[in-house]
This record gives C-alpha cells, sequence and structure tokens, in this order.
C-alpha cells in the first residue's frame, strides 16, 4: 500500500491552522459546548467508557483529524492488518496479535499458516500445563509439587505478562507463586529465588528466538542453581524449566523438552506478545479461564476498533487525540495515571508499547519525516504521582496531557478508601481542565501576595477512562484500546509501528563490548572509541580492587 506524506494534504494545513486558534482558549469555554460535545467525546467500548470531554478540541478539530485519517488510509491498514496484509514493511511480515485472541475460526491463513488452528493448539497445550501446575500434578525431579514458577524474559516477553500478573494478582488463588525476572543484573534473579527451593520451582525462559543475551544469561545461572541441588541429569532440564520460543530446535538444544516447549509466530511483536505463549506464566497465575477472558475482553475490543464507524471508535478518537498533542501542539510527554494500585505497572507496559512501535523518524518508504512522532508516556499510580509530579501538571510550563484511569469496584477494603481515591481522580481531572482564577482565590481571602503562586492556569487536558472491575476481560479491553491506539497514530504518521530497529544495534554493541567488560579481551590495541575504552578501563580496574585516590574518575 503506497504511504501517503501527511503533510502534503490540505488537511494538514488546515490542522496546523486549528491549533494555532485553539492554543490560547480555555478548555472551559470548550467544554461549555454542551450535549454535543459529549455525545462526540464520550464513548462506551465493551466494559469500557472513556470520557474525552476535557481535551483541547473543538467540532472542527473533530472533523480535521477525521479527515486527516481517512486520507492516511487508516482504515485500509486497519483491514490489511486484520486479513493478514504484510503491514510490517520493513520485515516484509503481517502482524497478526489481534488474531491471538480471536475464536478458533477467527484468523486467516497467512503466508501458508493455519493461523486459528496454530493458535489454538498452542493455547490448549499451554491451558494443560498451567492446570497441572496449579493442581500438583506436574512434579519436579524429586516428586514434590512445583510452588514457585519464575518467567525469565526481556522486554516484551517479560513487561506484559509482569504487568498483568500483578493487575490480575486477586485471581491467582489456587496455583503456585509467580514471579518475573529480566534484569541480567544478578539481583533480579536472586530476589526472585528468595525462599525457593530447587525441587519446588519451575523456570520459564521466554525469548522468540532463544538468543537473547540478558534471557539466556539469566537462564543459565538459574539452570546452575537447580543442578546444584537436583544434580546433572537431563531430567532437572526437563522437569523444571520450560521454554516459550520460535526456536524450538535452540530450545531442545538447551535441555528442554519438546512437550514443554511453547511456540509462537514471526508475526508476533514481543511488545504485543502477552496474548500469546508469553503469557504462559500468566496463565499459570490467573489459571486458563482467567487468561481466556483477558483474551475475550481484548478481542470485545478488536471488533469495535475493526467495525465501528470512526466518529464514534475509542481507539480511534484516542490515536488521533494522542497525535494531535504530539504532532500539532508540541506535546512532547504523555501521562497515564491509573488510580490502582494494581495497575502500577501499566505506565511502563505502556511506554514501551507506544515508544518502542513509534518512536520512529523514517516513513515507510524510507523517507525522513519532518513532523513530531512518538510521544513519552510515563506515569505513575495515584494519590502517589499526586504528591510527586502533579505540581508540574498543574503549574508547569509543560503541556502534558493525560489519561485517568478509575475503577468502580474497590479492590480491596475498607469501601471508604476506594471512594476517596476515586474523589481524587475525579478531583484531578476537574483541577486539571479548570484551575483556579485570580477572582476566586481573592474570594477565598488568599493574601494578595500569594494569588499569583496559587492561580492555576487550568486548560491542562485529560480523559477518564473507566472501568466497572479490574478484572480479566476489563484489562484485556483496556491493552487493546492502547493498541489500536498506538496502530492509529503509526498509520497517520506513515510509520511502522511494528518494526524496532533502534533496539537492535544496542544490543549488538553489548555483544562487542561484553569480551571486553569481563576481563577476556584487553582494551589495548582494540579498535574502540577513546571514551568507551576510557570507560571499560575504569571499570576493570574498580573490578580488580579499590582504585588509588589519585586513579579515581
Amino acid at each position: 500500500m503506497e504511504t501517503v506524506d501527511p503533510r502534503s494534504l490540505r488537511v494538514w494545513r488546515e490542522l496546523e491552522a486549528e491549533a494555532a486558534e485553539l492554543r490560547d482558549v480555555p478548555l472551559g469555554t470548550l467544554v461549555a459546548e454542551g450535549s454535543d460535545r459529549e455525545r462526540r467525546l464520550v464513548l462506551d467500548a465493551g466494559l469500557l467508557r472513556i470520557d474525552a470531554t476535557r481535551q483541547l478540541v473543538r467540532a472542527r478539530t473533530l472533523e480535521l483529524l477525521g479527515e486527516l485519517a481517512r486520507e492516511t488510509k487508516v482504515v485500509e491498514l486497519r483491514e490489511a492488518m486484520f486479513g493478514g496484509g504484510h503491514i510490517n514493511t520493513t520485515e516484509d511480515r503481517a502482524v497478526g496479535h489481534v488474531w491471538l485472541r480471536a475464536p478458533r475460526g477467527g484468523a486467516p491463513v497467512v503466508d501458508g499458516i493455519d493461523v486459528s488452528s496454530a493458535v489454538h493448539d498452542v493455547l490448549e497445550r499451554m491451558a494443560e500445563a498451567a492446570v497441572r501446575l496449579r493442581d500438583g500434578s506436574w512434579t519436579g525431579v524429586t516428586g514434590e509439587r512445583i510452588e514457585r514458577v519464575v518467567s525469565i524474559g526481556i522486554g516484551g516477553s517479560d513487561l506484559g505478562p509482569r504487568m498483568a500478573a500483578l493487575a490480575l494478582e486477586a485471581f491467582g488463588h489456587g496455583g503456585p507463586e509467580v514471579r518475573f525476572v529480566s534484569n541480567v543484573d544478578p539481583v533480579d534473579l536472586e530476589r526472585a529465588l528468595v525462599g525457593a527451593e530447587p525441587a519446588r520451582t519451575l523456570f520459564v525462559v521466554v525469548s522468540k528466538t532463544f538468543r537473547t543475551l540478558e534471557t539466556l544469561q539469566n537462564a543459565t545461572a538459574a539452570l546452575a542453581w537447580l543442578r546444584s541441588e537436583l544434580g546433572e541429569g537431563p531430567e532437572v532440564v526437563a522437569r523444571h524449566v520450560v521454554a516459550v520460543s520460535s526456536n524450538v530446535e535452540a530450545a531442545t538444544a538447551f535441555g528442554v523438552d519438546p512437550a514443554n516447549v511453547f511456540g509462537f509466530w514471526d508475526f508476533v511483536g514481543g511488545r504485543y506478545s502477552v496474548w500469546s505463549a508469553v503469557g504462559f506464566a500468566l496463565m499459570v497465575a490467573v489459571g486458563p479461564e482467567g487468561f481466556l477472558s483477558l483474551l475475550a475482553g481484548a478481542h470485545a475490543m478488536d471488533e469495535h476498533f475493526r467495525t465501528e464507524p470512526m466518529d464514534v471508535n475509542a481507539p480511534v478518537l484516542h490515536g488521533l487525540l494522542m497525535l494531535w498533542y504530539r504532532t500539532f501542539l508540541g506535546a512532547q510527554t504523555y501521562a497515564v495515571l491509573p488510580y490502582a494500585e494494581r495497575l502500577a505497572l501499566l505506565p511502563s507496559y505502556l511506554q514501551q508499547l507506544t515508544m518502542e512501535s513509534n518512536g520512529k523518524s523514517v516513513r515507510r518508504d524510507g523517507e525522513r519525516v519532518d513532523y513530531d512522532t512518538g510521544a513519552i508516556v510515563w506515569g505513575e499510580p495515584g494519590t502517589k504521582g499526586q504528591h510527586a509530579f502533579y505540581q508540574l501538571l498543574h503549574q508547569g510550563t509543560t503541556l502534558v496531557p493525560a489519561d485517568i484511569i478509575v475503577v468502580a469496584e474497590a479492590q480491596a477494603g475498607p469501601e471508604r478508601h476506594h471512594d476517596l481515591l476515586v474523589a481524587n481522580a475525579f478531583a484531578q481531572a476537574q483541577a486539571l481542565a479548570f484551575g483556579r482564577d485570580e477572582a476566586s482565590l481573592r474570594a477565598a481571602g488568599v493574601p494578595e501576595r500569594l494569588v499569583p503562586h496559587k492561580r492555576m492556569p487550568g486548560s491542562r487536558p485529560s480523559s477518564v477512562v473507566m472501568m466497572p472491575r479490574l478484572a480479566p476481560e476489563t484489562l484485556g479491553a483496556l491493552i487493546a484500546l492502547y493498541e489500536h491506539s498506538v496502530f492509529v497514530q503509526g498509520a497517520v504518521w506513515g510509520i511502522d509501528s511494528f518494526d524496532q530497529w533502534g533496539v537492535e544495534l544496542g544490543k549488538e554493541l553489548a555483544d562487542q563490548l561484553a569480551p571486553f567488560t569481563t576481563g577476556e579481551r584487553d582494551v589495548e590495541g582494540a579498535d574502540l572509541d577513546p571514551t568507551t575504552a576510557r570507560l571499560i578501563e575504569w571499570y576493570r580496574s574498580w573490578r580488580q580492587g579499590p582504585p588509588k585516590r589519585e586513579e579515581m574518575p
């Protein structure tokens, strides 16, 4: 499909003019548009409600953004994705995370693969293994049941399952304790193994290629820990290690029983893979029924995104709003503020999803972009964030649009705590939007010298995303909402949201430098830039013993 240069379009110039006009319009004035604004900016998508009425847009803005989406072929790209087209152009691959949560028969045959049968065959094998781990019939080499499952991965092979396992920990009763390891820093693995016994521990090694340096380093250390007590026999790996990989040959060479290798496919990118076998540890944590509910919630959002008209389509609206702020109003960051402690890792998860997908400066056709793409995503659960960085949101000089996520059902008692939590969420959305002017401060008796300091300018945009309860189906819908929002942004910008070449260079260089940091090679005479060589020398001198004061950096 031909890539459209969005800046060449008439509607792009009209949106630039629209942004210039709206910069000085108070948000309160826009909100006063009334019922029509609510009709267009409050959307229900499955079990989620998105209230975007406090956004710096008007009816004209929405019309122009919708036209931009049509002109840049968002609908055509969406149909190509669901239909198996190779929309990951730089890798010449289909993009099929949506098929991972479709019911049997709901995915196409792609590149000769009956995707639906392949996906559901793996799901059934995962469910069988998860049930055995949860009911105790999967035992280790000593015949004892598995009490701890440790998932070893990194990036997309870790963030999704880790985030979802925390979010859904209330659904994990009855199974083994599940922990996650991603950092090659040995402290991470040590923490995951505190209180664990090798005879009662199973590791899940998650690596698409089974070549990821950090993951294999941790897996090797985990295997040594097992063998230190259980011996060197092949049955140790066969009974205590499961692999999730598309490289079955490498996993079995590591010693994993082929029956315990769960595969996934090239059309699944790491940051979109929680729905696949990458989520095996999550399935163990919440049970197969909970995992399938997660998939069902995401599929419901897929159907909403695929079938609803553009002007009432929640992911389309969300994506166009994020693009509006990034590209036309110059917002460099976007805050995700979940008022739910169990969603503490959601901002980190969405950080990878958004920044790895849309942190690009080249279009699909190879031309460099000359407009802003890919916002920096960050956040922290409320109310903790209110006492950390909300000061900047309210009175700083930087525009930071925000999503405030609210769960109606209390996650734990007492109920009054939850009511106060939600009151804080709604209050922050109100304060960001409308602020406090000087007249109201004076009327409240604030001393004149403090009036400028206590003034809140308002016009800080936010959406409130509400869900009835934090459960597998609602979490699935929430994640899918953001996935499709990212898709919409990338489609309009004309970039490939599904490759990640920017990740590769660091990996390659780390492989090259590792022999120097381990001391296997000497820096002297090596083809290294002076700064890197000096850093390695400093590091090695510290490793060999405390330096003399005159040698300290």
